[in-house]
């Protein structure tokens, strides 16, 4: 019998684990944010958007919203034209809509310490971000537990060498290793050292947030 003769196979320069490694090595362009091409799908019309911020605004000013333990917010909403009952906030039906319309912007650029990586928030741009609040982490070596800072620092690392990601998070998982009167403050740091992306800083208390804003102003110089 006459042998088949087999397909000779072309031989790759560069293949396998070592070419990955070494396509791999080189800087991995990216956007800042995504700006999308296409229109957004509208799932209701306008008759069902004005039905939902019809019972909205039923909701608000016939049984409103309890503000527990926060008289600073009940002083500022009652300022804002709110219905103070005790704790109980009722807002008069337009009040919210008339709000947000005088005070919130359409689009707004978020800064990050490298100026070639700020984010323009709304419109039609897209931005994504890592998971915010994780109070467990899992590996491969040691399964599922709670985080600790390095996790954090990993995971802030990991945002900002992917392309993909486009700042580099808030609160990715909650370091219990770090007591709680200071863990914002290191939280703040690693994302300030590991990354030059974008990023949120801790909300959870009035002093916790006027933290982050003058270790920002640290950063960039006083201003």
């Amino acid at each position: 019998m006459n042998e088949i003769p087999r397909p000779t196979r072309k031989r790759r320069g560069r293949g396998g684990r070592a070419g990955r490694r070494a396509e791999g090595s080189g800087t991995v362009a990216s956007a800042p944010y995504i700006t999308r091409k296409i229109p957004c799908y509208e799932i209701l019309d306008e008759e069902g958007l004005a039905l939902i911020e019809n019972n909205a605004d039923t909701i608000l000013e016939e049984i409103g919203i309890d503000f527990r333990d926060m008289p600073e917010a009940l002083d500022i909403l009652k300022k804002g034209g709110a219905e103070i009952d005790g704790e109980r906030v009722r807002f008069p039906r337009g009040l919210c809509r008339s709000i947000i319309q005088a005070s919130a912007p359409a689009e707004y650029t978020q800064h990050a310490r490298n100026p070639a990586r700020n984010v323009r928030i709304g419109g039609n741009n897209t931005v994504f971000v890592p998971a915010y609040g994780s109070p467990f982490v899992f590996d491969l070596d040691k399964g599922r537990r709670y985080a600790t800072l390095e996790d954090f620092q990993n995971f802030v690392k990991l945002a900002y060498v992917s392309p993909s990601m486009h700042l580099s998070g808030g609160t990715i998982c909650e370091p219990v290793d770090v007591p709680v009167n200071k863990r914002h403050l290191d939280m703040v740091y690693a994302h300030i050292k590991y990354s030059d992306k974008a990023f949120m800083g801790s909300v959870t208390a009035p002093e916790r947030a006027q933290d982050t804003v003058e270790t920002i102003k640290i950063l960039a110089g006083g201003q």
